[in-house]
């Protein structure tokens, strides 16, 4: 592979190929937080190796295979080898043999399973909800503590620890890299639901770093998200997450310009939304449907299915959506939907009724370092000619963010509106 600079290669195949190289180290070990530190061995060994010798034909089997010898040398050193032959009833020859026959088939694997086997693992009921949530967006999302601490809105020594507990716990308490059973199922949905979402946002608007996107996380979320479809094909919710996931990502090429800049949603080009992504959104959320009442993911489904189903900003049913958006609210009660909601009332019934939405959210705690808040009511003053107002609050929120191309987006807006005379 001919590149101009392999430490951003690396970083590359490591998002998208940490998550398989470790849910098959996870196999292989039965140990999460082991599998993890011997994949970001083989990383490491790649930074040291590739500027020097160049990136390899298939760098994402370059990692599995460098983590698979690095496991094998390691259970071959430990004194605790023979237990963990012990626990799977197999020979050391065989226990060798059985461990590369699996990674093998990892790395023949086109479907990911082993990736929605680690997905369920890491929300088992044994770990806390918080924790769930972290150590699967870092363990299948590729994240960093720093941007999962910004996903969650909390400190980032408070999402370090959480993972920390989170994998001593799945040690300690011998959780095996299975899928449950049928009847478990429906206990870890919700949270693996969730967490699929998260890295979804992630990829789709990405808190921190240079690009505003990073489609390979959002993408992954879509796959694992229609794998559960085919999981589990009676659950509305299930149905709901794909069907907005589809539906946003039908926006994908319309979100940033020529120069990698966002396109806010209502100056985008509609003849660059993919017809097909919208299709199979609108299908899965009248499937969702016809199981029954929507559910949050359902009823974002919904709102989204509205700028989907208008030809134009101006055609767009922003009344129904301001509905939806109070159906949410009281289903699925956030600070965020509240902010989102502001924005639908103030398209549908004027500025000032959602400026009065988000001056209500102003001393909410959970919206403190949250950019979208500054930039909402920036733009909601400056379309009631508060220019002054505005210019601040779009300031405010380009310190807020960590990502440049949002940070840029806001500075523009906020010189924008100082021209405003």
């Amino acid at each position: 592979m001919t590149v101009g600079d392999p430490h951003r290669v690396v970083e590359a195949v490591w998002r998208i190929e940490s998550a398989r190289v470790i849910a098959g180290l996870a196999r292989m070990v039965h140990d999460v937080g082991l599998a993890e530190e011997l994949a970001q061995d083989a990383l490491v060994i790649a930074l040291e190796q590739w500027p020097r010798s160049g990136v390899p034909d298939n760098p994402g089997a370059w990692l599995m295979l460098t983590a698979k010898h690095r496991a094998i040398d390691l259970l071959r050193r430990r004194t605790r080898y023979e237990q963990k032959l012990e626990e799977v009833g197999r020979d050391m020859e065989i226990r060798q043999e059985a461990a590369e026959a699996e990674l093998d088939d990892a790395l023949d694997d086109h479907i990911g399973d082993d990736v929605l086997r680690l997905l369920f693992t890491a929300c088992h009921p044994v770990l806390p909800v918080e924790g769930r949530l972290a150590l699967t967006l870092r363990l299948l999302g590729g994240l960093t503590t720093e941007e999962i601490a910004r996903a969650f809105l909390v400190p980032e020594p408070t999402v370090g620890q959480r993972i920390f507990r989170a994998k001593r716990t799945l040690t300690e308490k011998r959780v095996r890299i299975e899928m449950p059973a049928p009847a478990e199922l429906g206990d870890r949905l919700s949270s693996v639901l969730e967490v699929i979402y998260l890295i979804f946002n992630e990829g789709y608007s990405a808190t921190a770093g240079d690009d505003w996107m990073r489609p390979s996380l959002s993408e992954e979320a879509l796959r694992l998200g229609r794998i559960l479809v085919g999981l589990m094909p009676g659950e509305a919710e299930v149905h709901g997450l794909v069907a907005l996931m589809e539906l946003q990502a039908s926006r994908t090429r319309a979100r940033t310009g020529p120069d990698g800049g966002p396109v806010l949603l209502l100056d985008q080009d509609r003849g660059l939304w993919d017809r097909l992504l919208i299709r199979r959104g609108l299908d899965a959320l009248g499937r969702a449907e016809a199981l029954g009442t929507l559910g949050p993911y359902g009823l974002q489904a919904a709102i989204a299915a509205c700028h989907a189903r208008a030809s134009s900003a101006g055609d767009t049913d922003w009344e129904r959506m301001a509905a939806l958006y109070r159906v949410l609210a009281h289903v699925s009660p956030s600070p965020v939907v509240e902010l989102n909601r502001a924005v639908a009332v103030g398209m549908a019934y004027g500025p000032a009724r959602g400026l009065e939405i988000v001056d209500g959210l102003v001393a909410e705690r959970a919206l403190k370092g949250y950019p979208q808040l500054p930039a909402v009511r920036g733009d909601l003053l400056a379309k009631l000619g508060r220019h002054d107002e505005a210019r601040e609050e779009f300031g405010r929120a380009a310190g807020l963010t960590r990502n440049e191309r949002e940070r840029a987006l806001f500075l523009g807006r906020a010189a924008a509106t100082a021209e405003v005379p």
